[in-house]
């Protein structure tokens, strides 16, 4: 699992950030999903590694323009050069009506399927290895938050170890990689969960953007290996974030501390925090890491290997 940050601004592009989106690359399957999708993302995507023919999901926290605005430029040229058998789409209501009316309006026709899923609280998505579950955040429209979650796997099983104990191979080592117990031709009981190492815990990802600080964001978080989250504001320009119902640097702190999240990365930073201004970017990472350590602050084209817990 892999994400990539396309653009960490908020509102307005700058000369250096582009406005929201993110990947989440799932290379075992070769394809990506995408969360948020501000104005130029796709141009973001050509200057990345990440290939559009294998996009096919798209989760979209809220409608303001600066993370739909890129939506139907980048579904058109998915048709025209990246040929997707299928994309789905996941975001608050609404959505599919702009993006019908983006359609009938701009005459666009797509050559592959497009499904928009109108989501509520609760698990929005689920196949053989991940689900994906949304909440509401706290934001000036209806706002929702995505939760990812990659299923427990089996430890490995170890096949020397059996053929030391002359366990003949077969349908025998399918039922101990399950962990089962199986009773050898000559009489001895073997417990399978012996030959296997201890279960992979699947990782967690959380995503929330727009809010401020929030129960539900504090909630799509727990135990997360990574929490991404917006900080617009600088602790000192708090008032301005309840006013906006968006979030400081110490708030996405204090929702990554409160959820025990391991890794916390903000993003979607104001461009009031431009080099040579009072305030700099730089503040708001060590407001964040007063509190939360382990935090990092987002750019564009900033990739994270989202790792394996080991203990």
């Amino acid at each position: 699992m892999q994400i990539t940050f396309l653009g960490t601004s908020s509102g307005v592009p700058t000369r250096s950030r582009n406005v929201s989106s993110v990947a989440l690359r799932l290379p075992q399957r070769a394809e990506f999903w995408l969360f948020d999708c501000g104005e130029g993302t796709q141009h973001q995507l050509l200057r990345s590694d990440l290939k559009i023919s294998q996009l096919t999901r798209i989760f979209i926290t809220h409608l303001h323009g600066d993370h739909i605005f890129g939506l139907m430029g980048l579904l058109a040229t998915a048709g025209l050069a990246g040929n997707p058998t299928r994309i789905d789409i996941y975001g608050p209501p609404g959505l599919n009506e702009y993006l019908r009316a983006c359609e009938r309006y701009s005459y666009t026709h797509l050559s592959y399927p497009l499904k928009v899923h109108t989501v509520q609280p609760g698990l929005i998505y689920e196949d053989e290895e991940f689900t994906v579950s949304c909440g509401p955040l706290k934001h000036r429209v209806t706002a929702f938050g995505y939760r990812v979650v990659e299923k427990d796997r089996p430890g490995r099983f170890n096949v020397e170890k059996a053929a030391q104990l002359g366990i003949p191979s077969g349908p025998i080592y399918g039922k101990l990689k399950r962990g089962d117990q199986v009773t050898l031709p000559d009489g001895r009981q073997i417990n399978g969960a012996d030959l296997c190492e201890p279960t992979e815990i699947g990782r967690k990802i959380a995503y929330c953007t727009d809010t401020v600080y929030c129960d539900g964001a504090v909630e799509l978080a727990q135990d997360a290996d990574v929490l991404i989250h917006e900080a617009t504001f600088a602790h000192q320009d708090a008032q301005l974030a309840f006013d906006r119902l968006h979030s400081t640097s110490t708030m996405a702190a204090q929702t990554a501390l409160g959820a025990g999240a391991r890794h916390l990365i903000m993003t979607h930073f104001s461009p009031r925090y431009a080099p040579g201004n009072d305030i700099q970017l730089n503040d708001l990472l060590a407001e964040a890491r007063s509190i939360f350590p382990s935090t990092e602050m987002a750019y564009d084209f900033l990739t994270y290997e989202v790792a394996r817990r080991r203990d």
